[in-house]
């Protein structure tokens, strides 16, 4: 839903604006947060309050420092935790010899702000603003677990990465990967991206390539000497309209992939018979195939449509859902519902990658990610701690 997003009230806000039951008989009127002046993080704050103190501290991929000074800050204060940082990824853990050590993870930053900075609380209890879905919610809760549960009953790990938001080769949590491996170890992972509220097993693979045909420029009065570029990618243009993606069933969950142009680029003047096209094409693939298998199936798929090149622009494995896991039954059991497919890509493909089964579980919305209407109820963020914190210490 496309739209602008919602003004907050001309009225200043009450002194309280996370007190979500107003007395009886009175309305809750819509509340205003105002972006803070201070570069701290109080994690005494509950998990909407302190969703609204990140939502309200800007963090743009690529302009993570500040928030991660922050976390960094406000983590090493808790004795009962080791802290470490690469660039802006701050790492946390408990070192109290449990049998099993999960790995909580969050990426800090966020797409870039529409006129949804400062926050807002309404009257529903729902909280407005970018990065209340996508992912500050999530790390909000990431945060009230590190500051609240001293004594786990398994040794947590908490990951906060920078630049998730952009392309693979800046994302944070790849960064950490190959230079402390050992500080991802663990037994299994929950990466809180947007679920809302449910759990999301594995991740589905993205792969992008360029596919190129070309031709020779002419004049468009004498089109006869020249040879189209945009014409000759017609081929392309019809397989992928005619393509019928798979719909696999694995551990129980059925995936849905998708193959399609996502761009098309070509022309030189409005007078010119153009010589190169590119159709940008995304395929987005179930994790029972790995990244060659993938781009192996790609090829195929237009090997008889007359292209010149195709060049493999970003590509990111998927995931397998990793349910079988003793951990992740375990987590099921806490946090109740069934599991559901991951079709998007998240982060717990390089998790997949170092050998931790792994899944996506946080409080935001997904059909919200990105939207300058972005936003997050504010239940699901304290139904999200409080499920965590009961299989945590349960």
């Amino acid at each position: 839903m496309r739209g602008r997003y919602p003004s907050p009230p001309r009225s200043d806000p009450p002194p309280s604006p996370f007190r979500l039951r107003p007395p009886p008989g009175r309305d809750l009127p819509s509340l205003r947060v105002v972006v803070m002046a201070d570069s701290t993080l109080d994690l005494t704050l509950d998990g909407p309050a302190l969703t609204a103190r990140l939502v309200d501290f800007p963090s743009v991929s690529g302009e993570e420092k500040a928030l991660a000074d922050a976390i960094e800050e406000a983590l090493r204060a808790l004795p009962h935790l080791t802290v470490d940082r690469h660039g802006n990824n701050v790492v946390a853990r408990t070192n109290l010899g449990r049998a099993e050590r999960v790995v909580l993870a969050g990426h800090i930053d966020t797409v870039p702000i529409a006129d949804n900075v400062p926050s807002r609380l309404d009257a529903d209890g729902i909280l407005w603003g970018c990065g209340t879905s996508d992912m500050k919610s999530g790390v909000a809760v990431q945060l009230r677990i590190a500051a609240t549960v001293p004594a786990p009953n398994r040794d947590l790990t908490f990951v906060f990465y920078d630049n998730e938001e952009v392309a693979a080769h800046l994302n944070g949590l790849g960064h950490i990967a190959e230079a402390h491996p050992d500080w991802l170890a663990g037994d299994f992972a929950v990466l809180l991206e947007p679920s809302d509220g449910e759990v999301e097993g594995g991740c589905q693979g993205t792969l992008r390539v360029h596919l190129r045909t070309t031709g020779e420029r002419a004049h468009s009065a004498r089109g006869w000497m020249g040879s189209n570029a945009v014409h000759a990618a017609a081929p392309i243009l019809a397989r992928l309209a005619a393509y019928e993606p798979r719909r696999p069933v694995i551990d129980g969950l059925e995936y849905r992939e998708g193959l399609n142009a996502v761009g098309i680029e070509g022309g030189v003047a409005t007078n010119v018979i153009p010589d190169a096209c590119t159709v940008v094409v995304n395929y987005r693939y179930a994790p029972d195939r790995t990244e060659d298998e993938a781009v192996a199936h790609v090829r195929e798929v237009f090997a008889d449509c007359g292209i010149d090149e195709m060049i493999v622009d970003d590509h990111s494995g998927a995931a397998m859902p990793g349910l079988s896991h003793s951990a992740a039954q375990a987590f099921m059991t806490a946090v109740g519902g069934a599991a559901r497919p991951k079709f998007g890509w998240t982060d717990v493909s390089r998790f997949g990658a170092l050998g931790v089964p792994a899944v996506n579980y946080g409080p935001g919305d997904p059909m919200y990610a990105h939207k300058r209407d972005e936003h997050v109820a504010v239940e699901r963020i304290t139904h999200c701690e409080d499920r965590l914190r009961s299989w945590l210490t349960g």
